[in-house]
């Protein structure tokens, strides 16, 4: 018990101090988070209403595909990414492997199907009459589905959110495609992973509680948009 007290003592201390070790892996894991969550919301906000908005044969096929995208293992992403960014794989000119990109490039992947099956799961439930008044009403195609996504602008926000916490605990692509570098592609999740099979306790505890701290607010925020 006293060992867990110390332990919690020293986290605390590193947090209060503004370690450079915390201070590099917390700003590394969220603007790696924020840039994967924002590409993912750029493919997967539009393909949601697509899905949602139109009907057309194999439907019920893409959705099921989507679904079982939500639960795919991260381990499966991190090795196809990295036949395909590795020196022997298609895009190994660019040199991106173990770099924040690559991480970028996994973590956006796992967040589409998540943001895309909300965004299809706002749009199911939204009121039919929306895109077909704004389509009396004189407006376009275009501008009928930006109403739409305007009136559902909470739940899309939601999706966004759901994918953000997805990315932002994510280890297993991390380190596969970033390969732990110190300083430079280390995140939270795989700096806590590293020193906890180090036995530096109260380094991985320090930055436990700082991620656990953005899951918190993370999911604050989301449960105030669905209740809105």
């Amino acid at each position: 018990m006293e060992f867990l007290a110390e332990t919690f003592r020293t986290a605390l201390a590193l947090i209060l101090s503004l370690d450079g070790e915390v201070v590099t892996a917390v700003v590394t894991s969220i603007s790696v988070a924020l840039w994967s969550i924002l590409f993912a919301t750029l493919a997967g906000v539009p393909a949601g209403v697509a899905v949602g908005i139109t009907e057309f044969p194999g439907k019920r096929l893409v959705i099921t595909i989507l679904n079982t995208l939500m639960a795919l293992p991260t381990v499966v992403v991190g090795l196809a990414v990295y036949g395909i960014i590795s020196r022997q794989g298609p895009l190994g000119e660019l040199g991106l492997l173990f770099t924040p990109k690559a991480m970028i490039f996994g973590q956006t992947i796992l967040a589409i199907p998540i943001v895309a099956n909300f965004t299809l799961s706002t749009v199911k439930g939204a009121d039919p009459r929306i895109i077909p008044t704004a389509l009396t009403l004189g407006a376009g195609p275009f501008q009928s589905i930006l109403q739409l996504t305007r009136e559902l602008r909470f739940g899309i926000m939601a999706a966004v959110i759901a994918g953000f916490g997805r990315v932002i605990a994510e280890v297993g692509v991390a380190m596969m495609l970033g390969g732990n570098i110190r300083g430079y592609t280390r995140t939270m999740t795989t700096a806590i992973a590293m020193e906890t099979g180090k036995g530096e306790f109260a380094l991985g505890l320090a930055l436990g509680i700082i991620l656990m701290a953005v899951a918190l607010l993370v999911n604050l925020f989301l449960n105030i948009l669905q209740q809105r």
